[in-house]
């Protein structure tokens, strides 16, 4: 049987895991694994917690919100699978390689559906068997193809949406109908660059590190609070072409875990800052 999974996050305070652990004890529960951290500036406390044996969810949650402080934020076993819809746009390194971990039960979730603003990748999708839902953003104003892409979401309720490179502003009306279960993925330069062609620019100011970073969209484009991240050294000798296909690479890589991390219920939210167990 799967282990359950519990998480806690609450203002700091003594006896804290005590508390905690004597109720899933007394409940003749046992604990598998536990990780704790706490936010010392912050003062706030964070609890992961993976238990066996059986159970009333209703009679725990209730006991450990008399045992805890009055804004704790609980959540009980949540579902091993969950399940996403993924955008896209032409770029297939990112979808690719999540159909593949998809197709390999490797990536802990279901895709329901594959969304994009271009046909490219429609036969790619088609390989998995996996919905492809077409909606071009031609003649439409942002807001319209958002309202045409929420009409195919419906069909879902996905519980995340992940932006597998996904060359589209999301407009904030949009982000807040997903709160903390937007995914995206972008390249990290430094010095960093916007705008088109990234590669290059990097290529043109020699570059000697490229990176991807993995966060969750806010109405703050790019500032959300970071999953994963990783870089890669490059030198002289790489060409644009060679940056462009390595910065690829780590760019699949650093969105797999942090999908992992998320689809695992490791991931605590807290301000614009995530706590990882």
């Amino acid at each position: 049987m799967n282990n359950h999974i519990l998480l806690i996050d609450c203002p700091d305070q003594k006896g804290l895991i005590y508390n905690i652990t004597k109720i899933l004890a007394d409940n003749n529960l046992n604990i598998v694994k536990n990780d704790e951290f706490v936010d010392k500036s912050a003062k706030h406390f964070f609890m992961r917690t993976e238990f066996s044996g059986k159970f009333e969810a209703e009679n725990i949650l209730t006991e450990l919100k008399e045992a805890l402080p009055e804004t704790v934020n609980i959540r009980l076993n949540p579902k091993a699978k969950k399940d996403i819809v993924v955008f896209a746009t032409k770029e297939h390194h990112c979808l690719g390689d999540l159909l593949l971990r998809y197709a390999y039960d490797e990536l802990n979730a279901n895709i329901l559906a594959v969304i994009s603003n271009h046909n490219a990748l429609q036969p790619l999708v088609a390989k998995f068997g996996i919905p492809f839902h077409y909606i071009s953003h031609e003649n439409k104003t942002r807001s319209e193809h958002e309202q045409a892409t929420l009409k195919a979401l419906q069909i879902y309720n996905p519980e995340y949406l992940v932006l597998a490179k996904y060359m589209r502003i999301l407009n904030p009306e949009f982000v807040n109908l997903f709160p903390r279960r937007i995914i995206n993925i972008h390249h990290s330069f430094l010095p960093a660059f916007i705008g088109a062609k990234p590669y290059k620019q990097a290529f043109t100011r020699g570059v000697k590190i490229i990176g991807a970073t993995a966060h969750f969209v806010t109405s703050d484009l790019d500032e959300g609070p970071i999953i994963a991240q990783n870089v890669i050294q490059v030198n002289h000798r790489y060409s644009a072409a060679d940056m462009s296909r390595a910065g690829k690479d780590v760019e699949k890589i650093v969105l797999a875990r942090a999908l992992k991390l998320v689809f695992q219920d490791r991931v605590f939210i807290y301000g614009n800052k995530t706590v990882i167990f």
